[in-house]
């Protein structure tokens, strides 16, 4: 499962967040590895504008699995004053963007054609 969801952070704060995730703390990335995520990535636009992805087997278990885990409540609190209009936690309160294209899928479809 592909996920992708939109974020926008604060423009007073751009830099300290780009700052701070490029040092994520260990025990936050193992927190989001054990919770089965995997090829995590975030894109930040120089206004603000937030994409994260990242690709799972099961994205309810994996909110469900971080919402438990000790490891991650400092990190998102520490987090959230980032955003603009957030309630709750950032990962949990992204909007989540619809997948319209995907190249291995679309290809994986192709049949191919005999000669």
């Amino acid at each position: 499962m592909r996920v992708c969801f939109q974020l926008q952070v604060k423009q007073d704060r751009l830099e300290e967040y780009v700052r701070r995730h490029a040092a994520v703390w260990p025990q936050m990335l193992q927190a989001i590895s054990d919770a089965g995520r995997r090829n995590y990535s975030l894109f930040l636009r120089e206004d603000g504008l937030l994409i994260g992805y990242y690709e799972t087997d099961d994205d309810e278990a994996a909110q469900v699995a971080l919402d438990a885990d000790p490891r991650t409540a400092q990190w998102e609190a520490e987090m959230a004053d980032f955003f603009v209009s957030l309630e709750g936690r950032p990962d949990q309160s992204a909007l989540r963007l619809g997948e319209v294209f995907n190249l291995e899928s679309q290809m994986a479809a192709l049949v191919p054609t005999a000669d």
